[in-house]
């Protein structure tokens, strides 16, 4: 299987000097609709799990506490010199977004953009997510998502199987995602190619505990 923490690494450190060419353009509207729907308030503590090179900074207040996080050494870097050119003061560690370093109920909003789709174990992933943010914390997810109401044809999960491993998972599906790992989804708004690409806006579900993921392999 490609889809693995080690490669991740690899092929986004790989990708970094090109990643903006592609990335920034293509989901520039999207990234800003999913932003705009947290309830932003000044001085909250922010996380960017796989910030990749920083895109996402233009779109966020700059009244809050920046934290960001990214599996790549390469992504990082280029994100500390986006920061520096912007005049944004951003907290950027390399971490895997499966073994979030924040202590429990450390954030008050946490994104998640175009991550899901490709980390190993999103079910890990947003179990942390959940774990670090606030009782009254907000997730914001922006990704590219298999519709919920059916699973993925045997087509779509044959080129599935290159995809993931060059680019992203296309049978994901956002609810069954959040909503098992414990969150409440409050907003769901399609933002590109019809609702292929979707901005979520998720609350801590208070009866909800998430359930435990499968260890994955590196």
């Amino acid at each position: 299987m490609f889809n693995t923490t080690t490669w991740n690494r690899i092929r986004y450190g790989l990708y970094a000097p090109v990643y903006d060419l592609v990335a920034d353009r293509v989901f520039r509207g999207a990234r800003r609709i999913a932003l705009c729907q947290v309830a932003w308030q000044p001085g909250m503590r922010v996380l960017l799990v796989g910030a990749g090179t920083g895109l996402d900074l233009p779109w966020l207040p700059r009244d809050v506490e920046l934290h960001a996080s990214d599996l790549s050494p390469a992504m990082v870097r280029r994100l500390e010199q986006r920061a520096e050119a912007q005049g944004r003061d951003v907290q950027a560690q390399v971490m895997d977004a499966e073994r979030l370093a924040y202590p429990d109920d450390h954030f008050d909003v946490v994104v998640m953009h175009l991550i899901l789709a490709v980390m190993p174990d999103p079910a890990q992933g947003l179990n942390e997510a959940r774990r670090v943010l606030k009782p009254d914390g907000q997730l914001c997810v922006m990704d590219k998502f298999q519709a919920d109401d059916h699973p993925a044809s045997l087509a779509r999960r044959g080129l599935n199987a290159l995809t993931s491993a060059i680019a992203t998972d296309i049978t994901r599906q956002a609810r069954p995602l959040l909503e098992k790992a414990g969150f409440v989804i409050e907003q769901d708004t399609p933002v590109m190619m019809g609702s292929l690409v979707r901005a979520l806006l998720a609350r801590k579900g208070v009866d909800s505990p998430p359930t435990p993921a499968a260890p994955h392999e590196e």
